[in-house]
């Protein structure tokens, strides 16, 4: 009987220390799955920084619709908030059901040029670190970057486009000019696999948007009084700069989320130390711009021009937003002066083009986005030939795009309002609304 018993405790042993002997890696594996208090604070404090950043980003909207409201005649207001807003929830369906799996097609994409993942976003849990993103909080902050893609044309259409057609362009760069010219560089493509850099999207958000403008504005013509005969312009002010000056003021702040928001993490010392310091160069380029351009167009046209001080700020702005990671404090007044100076020239080049564009987007964002994608090679470090191509091959992507839509609306009779109906508003004309109620706003311009 003992030595029945010692068999069967030595059997109980053996199968004790088998089990300990495969456990280690299923009890590693559990321990592993359990993060650290610090990790877990490090993922809330780095998702909800991206957050409050998407949230900023999100407030540009209402900047750009007042900029573009108070430079535009007061018969259109309306017409103008109207696709600001649409721009927003058109554009926030549209990248959440295609855009985003196409600026984000992980594995699935052919060649660097074209990819699509999957529909919608994911609500897996990601690894619980430091850096770690929920694709939720990288949704709302990459979908308020499209928004502000599609919102820059507003204004370089204002007063003449039918709204149907705003529509429809406003959803094709939404869910897909954007997404695939996005992804090029920021989802893995071939002109990040070049080593372009653009950090916060000088030319994939701002030269993209501006281009596109650049081609409605040219597919719509001037609006009626724009230009004389002999090709002499006329100037047809806004109708509220204390708007305009208010939007400015909430684009500059929405910018703290724009730019540093890009870095997508705060924790740790290196990058809260590359927050700040693309915070102070977003601020010295902006007002670099400002004064730059009032001191150039005071110059040119012996007068301090508001509207070209504020275009000047959002120039630098644009200019500053591909290299503010990897310029020096001293290189971002360079290049938001240089801003400042591009938005001047720009205008004046639109006027003797006869290419009107009641906001400025062009020169703003199309030319600045440019530059600033130069800039990050001239004083940034960054690869000449890539820089070189990129600056040139997303807004040609952006103009060509629009500009065959625009023709193929055109060629439908539905781009642009009757002259009658842009004589009235498009307030009245396209929505039977007015924003200023009692007021007789009916003009000719």
């Amino acid at each position: 009987m003992k030595s029945f018993l010692s068999k069967s405790g030595a059997i109980a042993a053996g199968l004790l220390v088998a089990a300990a002997i495969l456990s280690p890696p299923l009890l590693a594996e559990t321990a592993a799955a359990a993060p650290t208090p610090d990790a877990v604070n490090a993922f809330a404090i780095d998702n909800f920084f991206l957050f409050i950043c998407a949230v900023l980003v999100l407030f540009m909207q209402a900047g750009f619709a007042l900029v573009e409201t108070g430079l535009n005649a007061a018969k259109n207001t309306v017409n103008i908030l109207f696709k600001n807003l649409m721009d927003m929830a058109i554009g926030a369906i549209l990248f959440y059901f295609i855009g985003y799996g196409m600026m984000y097609p992980g594995d699935a994409f052919s060649g660097g040029f074209f990819g699509f993942g999957s529909w919608g976003i994911t609500t897996d849990m990601p690894d619980i670190a430091a850096g770690s993103l929920y694709p939720a909080v990288d949704f709302l902050f990459q979908v308020a970057f499209a928004a502000t893609a599609a919102t820059i044309v507003s204004g370089a259409v204002a007063g003449r486009m039918q709204f149907r057609s705003y529509l429809i362009y406003s959803a094709v760069i939404s869910g897909l000019v954007y997404p695939i010219s996005g992804f090029w560089q920021w989802g893995g493509g071939w002109l990040n696999a070049m080593g372009f850099h653009d950090f916060a999207g000088s030319l994939v958000v701002h030269a993209l948007g501006g281009f596109a403008g650049l081609a409605g504005a040219i597919v719509l013509g001037p609006r009626l009084g724009r230009f004389n005969e002999d090709g002499s312009p006329n100037a047809m002010p806004g109708h509220n700069l204390a708007l305009s000056t208010l939007g400015v003021f909430i684009l500059l702040v929405g910018w703290y989320g724009f730019n540093p928001g890009s870095q997508l993490a705060i924790v740790g010392g290196d990058n809260t130390a590359a927050v700040m310091k693309i915070a102070v160069n977003t601020t010295l380029a902006a007002c670099a711009g400002a004064v730059v351009a009032m001191i150039f167009a005071w110059g040119l046209f012996k007068k301090p021009d508001l509207t070209m001080a504020l275009n000047g700020m959002l120039a630098g702005l644009v200019a500053i937003t591909a290299n503010c990671d990897v310029v020096s404090y001293n290189a971002s007044l360079i290049i938001g002066a240089v801003g400042g100076v591009l938005v001047v020239l720009g205008i004046m080049l639109l006027d003797k083009l006869r290419i009107d564009d009641p906001v400025g987007a062009w020169p703003v964002h199309g030319l600045n986005g440019i530059w600033g994608g130069i800039a990050a090679w001239i004083f940034g470090g960054q690869p000449m030939v890539a820089q070189i191509t990129g600056s040139l091959v997303i807004p040609a992507w952006g103009f060509g795009t629009m500009l065959v839509l625009f023709l193929i609306l055109k060629a439908m009779g539905i781009l642009r309002v009757h002259k009658d109906e842009e004589m009235k508003g498009l307030d009245i004309s396209e929505h039977e609304e007015e924003a200023y109620y009692g007021f007789d706003i009916y003009t000719t311009q």
